[in-house]
């Protein structure tokens, strides 16, 4: 075992290992565009819908429902499908990840919608408010939390599953995994694996950042009333 994690340091941090088209550095950037990619466009697709079912209250079941097909997926077989429709090129691993992507973020967005007070929603109309400056000025601000985790959730499933590129012949981290396992190579794979990881805590750590910045007074701490009292 130690001998083991000795050969997995070696291999993380060997210069040669970053070099070159199949080097770590070249594999990470091609995953993080995969997983970049399709969580935008996952974004584009969900918060939309999210926001819609959330403000009319019209196709909650379709929101809730959303979270079970999403872990339901067979994310290889959609692969496998959709490549084989299209031919060689790297959109049946977009339209996957996008697919596994999109219930997390519709799923938590109407959470965030349908936990704003009905009371707040309806003291903005009496304010005059159209539904539309509810929705931007109300709603939104107040969902935004659930909003980003949705976003986080998405962003770390696409991460992990972004390894699936590699099993169409594409790049990746998942790279690692695959060309180890067919060369029963357990140092690559558990490489490739660590790099996964890492790289899924990096970019959560910097959503979390992000949502830190947009919303700076939900992360500010309370004041706790004490007062201090000087002793003669």
């Amino acid at each position: 075992m130690y001998e083991l994690l000795q050969n997995l340091v070696k291999w993380l941090f060997s210069g040669a290992q970053w070099a070159g088209p199949d080097g770590i550095a070249h594999r990470l950037a091609e995953h993080v565009q995969y997983s970049l990619v399709a969580t935008l466009v996952a974004a584009a697709i969900g918060l939309p819908l999210g926001l819609l079912i959330g403000h009319t209250g019209k196709g909650a079941f379709l929101a809730v429902n959303l979270a079970s097909f999403g872990r339901a997926l067979p994310t290889v077989g959609l692969v496998v499908l959709v490549f084989l429709a299209s031919g060689l090129s790297m959109w049946p691993v977009y339209v996957a990840l996008v697919a596994l992507a999109v219930p997390a973020i519709v799923t938590n967005t109407y959470a965030g919608m349908a936990a704003v007070d009905p009371d707040v929603r309806d003291a903005a109309r009496g304010q005059g408010m159209r539904g539309h400056q509810v929705l931007l000025q109300v709603e939104i601000p107040l969902a935004a939390p659930l909003i980003m985790t949705g976003l986080r959730l998405a962003l770390i499933q696409v991460v992990a599953t972004a390894t699936i590129a590699a099993y169409v012949s594409f790049g990746g981290l998942g790279r690692y995994v695959f060309d180890g396992l067919a060369q029963r190579d357990l140092v690559q794979v558990l490489g490739g694996a660590v790099l996964v990881a890492v790289l899924a805590v990096v970019l959560d750590l910097a959503l979390s950042a992000l949502q830190r910045l947009i919303l700076p007074s939900r992360s500010r701490p309370r004041p706790s009333g004490r007062t201090s009292t000087r002793t003669a």
